[in-house]
């Protein structure tokens, strides 16, 4: 998810896409330790994505 991406969602929709994507990060780590994924670097993928979301949401509550 691109940082452009980001900026289009509301301040609800951030949040719900953070608890979502935290989950998913989560359960992927538990997958990747029964049996190792295709790809791991999605899982560091994964976590900048949240870091953006995160990101996004912490400079929303600064400026208001």
């Amino acid at each position: 998810m691109k940082i452009k991406e980001v900026r289009e969602l509301n301040t609800k929709e951030l949040e719900e896409r953070i608890e979502a994507e935290i989950a998913s990060l989560a359960q992927k780590k538990i997958n990747h330790g029964v049996s190792p994924l295709d790809n791991p670097a999605q899982i560091k993928e994964q976590r900048r994505t949240i870091a953006r979301l995160k990101t996004e949401l912490r400079q929303r509550i600064q400026n208001n």
